[in-house]
């Protein structure tokens, strides 16, 4: 069994359960992807599956190392690699690993990046509360103090700053998994998961619930 799988964020929508709970949901096009290479398993750590995310529209530009890499496995090129943990029993090279992996109320972990926001201050990057906003105060938004006096007479490591926020690699884990489409490979997990719509996102199997 392979563990994990290649996706795309299709966006969040809500279900109703037989009660009439409301639960909010992230879409996520789950596969299919295809077995592009099979590495065994070293003393001490498992064997990996790299998998190749399918895509409607075809991949061009494909430099010769990589046409000779998806052409040992006989598959088309792809866009989006990934490798994922897998035991001996896992799928073989050339085959595909679907949305049917997972079952309903299981729970898993999504990594993704997250949505770039360009260079922001402290009060919208760190949740400062930023001085008075009446006239005359001249401390609106700005970082106050950076620095300590005499000693160590330097700023302090870690320390809030104006900076880039957002475009990074984030994990949720303990995503509970409400509803698995196998004909369209859709997957629908309780909660949100990092990025913006069509952002490529990795689906892997997690046994640590979120408190």
């Amino acid at each position: 069994m392979i563990q994990g799988i290649i996706g795309k964020k299709i966006g969040m929508t809500q279900l109703f359960t037989d009660d009439g709970i409301v639960i909010p949901v992230t879409m996520i096009q789950a596969g299919p992807c295809l077995v592009i290479q099979r590495k065994s398993a070293a003393p001490g750590k498992p064997g990996r599956a790299q998998l190749g995310f399918v895509e409607p529209r075809q991949v061009k530009n494909v430099n010769k190392p990589m046409k000779g890499h998806f052409a040992k496995a006989n598959v088309p090129p792809t866009r989006r690699l990934r490798e994922f943990v897998v035991d001996e029993a896992g799928p073989a090279v050339g085959a595909s690993v679907s949305v049917d992996i997972f079952s309903e109320s299981e729970i898993v972990r999504v990594c993704g990046t997250t949505k770039g926001k360009g260079f922001q201050g402290v009060v919208k990057r760190h949740g400062f509360s930023g001085g008075r906003s009446s006239h005359g105060s001249m401390f609106h938004r700005a970082i106050g103090s950076a620095g300590s006096n005499t000693y160590p007479g330097e700023v302090i490591k870690g320390k809030g700053m104006p900076g880039r926020m957002g475009g990074r690699r984030k994990t949720v884990r303990g995503l509970e998994v409400v509803k698995v489409d196998k004909e369209r490979n859709v997957l629908m997990v309780r909660g949100a998961v990092p990025g913006h719509n069509g952002n490529y996102l990795y689906v892997l199997k997690d046994s640590r619930k979120r408190s």
